[in-house]
C-alpha cells in the first residue's frame, strides 16, 4: 500500500471508529479529501483509490485541476473557500457542491451563472466566531439566507457548513452549529447534511452529528511550497 493509501485507510478507520463511539452509521458520513495546493496528480491518485469527493478553497485550483482531470466524471468536486461574486460562473462550471454560501448576492450570482437547468448543491456557511471578517453568516441570520437560498431555483439547499473557532472547544461550537442546522432543517427537511470537522477536530464533529467532514493533510500528506 502507497502512503497515500495508508493515510487514507487511517483516517476511514478513525472515522468509523467515531461514527460507531457516537452510535451512528459510518456509511451516512461523507469523507471529503481537500486537495489544497497538491498537483492534479495526487487527485488521480486519490481517484484509483477510490476517492470521489474533493474538495478545494481557491477557484483557479478548482478550474484547473477539474479540467486536467475531466475524463474523471464521478470525481464530485466541492468548493470550501470563501468566494467572490465575480468568480460564480468559473466555480459554478467546475463545481457540484458549494460550501460557503455566506450572503444574499453570492447566492445570487451561483443562481445567476446556470448556465442550462442544472441544479447546484448548496449550503450555508455559518460563522461560529465573533470576528465579522471571518467566512460565515452569523449564526442568527442563516435562516434568513437559508430562505433566500430557496427562492432560487438553481441552487437546491443541502444544510449548513462551518470551521470551529480556533479559541472553543469544538464540541461547544458544534453543537451552537448543530442548533442552526436543526433550524435550517425545519424551514428544509430535505437540508440534512452538516460539513463540520477537519483533521483535529472530526470525532467532535461526527459527535454533534456532522455528514460532511473536509479532511486534507491527514490524508494528502504536507502541503507543497507554493513556490
Amino acid at each position: 500500500m502507497t502512503d497515500l493509501g495508508a493515510r487514507l485507510s487511517a483516517i476511514d478507520e478513525q472515522i468509523a471508529d467515531a461514527a460507531r463511539l457516537a452510535g451512528r452509521d459510518a456509511d451516512e458520513i461523507t469523507r471529503i479529501v481537500v486537495t489544497k495546493f497538491h498537483p492534479a496528480s495526487l487527485v488521480r491518485e486519490l481517484h484509483g483509490l477510490g476517492v470521489r469527493e474533493v474538495g478545494e478553497n481557491r477557484q483557479q485550483e478548482l478550474s484547473a485541476k477539474s479540467a486536467e482531470l475531466s475524463e474523471l466524471d464521478d470525481l464530485r468536486w466541492h468548493f470550501i473557500g470563501q468566494a467572490q461574486t465575480n468568480k460564480a460562473s468559473a466555480i459554478r462550471r467546475s463545481a457540484q457542491v458549494v460550501h460557503s454560501i455566506d450572503r444574499d448576492r453570492l447566492a445570487d450570482a451561483l443562481h445567476r451563472a446556470a448556465e442550462d437547468d442544472s441544479v447546484l448543491d448548496v449550503l450555508v456557511q455559518v460563522n461560529l466566531t465573533d470576528d465579522i471578517g471571518r467566512g460565515g453568516v452569523a449564526p442568527d441570520a442563516a435562516a434568513a439566507l437559508a430562505e433566500h437560498v430557496m427562492t432560487l431555483p438553481s441552487l437546491r439547499l443541502r444544510g449548513v457548513m462551518a470551521v470551529a473557532p480556533l479559541d472553543e472547544e469544538p464540541a461547544s461550537a458544534f453543537a451552537r452549529l448543530r442548533g442552526v442546522a436543526d433550524g435550517i432543517r425545519a424551514l428544509d427537511p430535505s437540508a440534512t447534511w452538516i460539513s463540520a470537522g477537519m483533521t483535529g477536530d472530526f470525532v467532535e464533529a461526527v459527535q454533534a452529528g456532522a455528514t460532511h467532514l473536509r479532511i486534507g493533510s491527514a490524508i494528502t500528506g504536507p502541503r507543497p511550497d507554493r513556490g
